[in-house]
């Protein structure tokens, strides 16, 4: 991933891409992440050695792996209500009817049902397979084209109804990047030589509704993030100082584990991202064999959903990115969401399913009108 070839061991070496400058008069352009705000692009980049270079960047990197940095000239603190002073006007969503599926009931259940024969034939453990949801943009006035996307309009009314953790508007059209999160799990953090993630893996309405099988996926991934993390830390420095804690978010609640490491000397960002994408955690076990059934089963690219989405301050040595659920992006004239389930031998194929439209439920109507 991130254009580069992976190895079992040693960390994989970047390759040096492409960067263009913008001039900062023509962009409009923000990140809000928290409580930063960072304005006035002045260089997008696909290379991710720019990241240990120096400057603010946003970055989005595609679970498949394409990477996206752009560099801000000014971040400054703004208030918690800092969406709704971003947006346009009210947000305008899609007709709530509108909304479709790139995988619909029947072949959902069909792909759970694949999945647990190849994890019955030894091929694999777990593969968390998702579906993509995506409705037109709402006319502008009558007989009008679809009104302009605004992340920050969206932005605002996640906040209010669905508060999260590493909730964040991006709007960076000259770089094809325009979207609303509302990510509850951390995919990576870094501060100077230390990095942490918060892989979750189980989820229900109530703590009562989390079972065994959750615990085991939430393991099993755990495992494969220390793995992950471990091709690039000081040997000895991976740890988890939480494993399977419950965490409660708005209609929903999760187990979240906490996996730390120290950087081994002359691993940076662009070795991280290498050894981490996709996130374990939206992906499966062993990560390359779920890779190759995720392509067969899913009709098209993902995106920047379950991907890396967030914040690297090159100077200070700081950043997150969050795992790209939760999240919207405005592509084609179309509002995306994708919704997922961790499928291992346990399963319901029919189980997994609802799990999708609970995940979707709650933030779907919230951008519908």
């Amino acid at each position: 991933m991130i254009g580069m070839s992976r190895t079992n061991v040693g960390a994989p070496e970047p390759i040096a891409r492409g960067s263009t400058a913008v001039p900062r008069s023509r962009s409009p352009s923000y990140l809000l992440a928290g409580d930063r705000l960072a304005t006035g692009v002045v260089e997008i980049s696909d290379d991710p050695t720019v990241l240990e270079r120096g400057g603010f960047w946003a970055v989005v990197v595609d679970f498949e792996g394409a990477l996206r940095c752009v560099r801000f000239a000014d971040v400054r603190s703004v208030p918690a209500a800092g969406p709704a002073a971003l947006r346009r006007g009210p947000w305008r969503g899609p007709d709530p009817r509108s909304w479709t599926t790139s995988l619909d009931h029947a072949a959902y259940v069909a792909g759970a049902v694949a999945i647990r024969e190849r994890i019955a034939a030894g091929d694999v453990y777990e593969v968390n397979l998702c579906r993509l949801l995506s409705a037109p943009l709402p006319p502008a006035g009558p007989g009008g084209g679809p009104v302009e996307p605004d992340p920050a309009a969206l932005a605002a009314v996640l906040a209010a109804g669905n508060p999260a953790p590493y909730a964040l508007a991006l709007d960076v059209p000259e770089a094809g990047l325009r979207i609303a999160g509302a990510s509850p799990e951390l995919f990576l953090e870094r501060d100077g030589d230390v990095v942490r993630s918060g892989p979750i893996k189980g989820t229900g309405r109530t703590v009562r509704d989390l079972r065994d099988k959750d615990v085991a996926e939430n393991i099993m991934i755990v495992d494969l993030v220390r793995n992950d993390l471990g091709r690039v830390a000081r040997t000895g420095s991976v740890t988890v100082p939480a494993l399977c804690a419950v965490e409660h978010h708005p209609g929903l609640v999760h187990l979240v584990s906490t996996v730390r490491a120290r950087l081994r000397p002359g691993m940076g960002w662009p070795e991280l991202l290498a050894a981490t994408c996709p996130p374990g955690s939206v992906s499966g076990a062993p990560k390359s064999s779920a890779l190759r059934i995720i392509r067969e089963l899913e009709p098209g690219p993902r995106g920047p959903y379950c991907g890396g989405i967030g914040w690297v301050d090159a100077d200070s040595g700081r950043g997150w990115l969050s795992v790209g659920i939760r999240t919207f992006w405005f592509d084609a004239d179309r509002l995306w969401f994708g919704t997922g389930a961790a499928v291992t031998w346990g399963s319901d194929p029919q189980g997994e399913w609802r799990e999708t439209e609970l995940k979707a439920h709650r933030l779907v109507g919230l951008a519908s009108n």
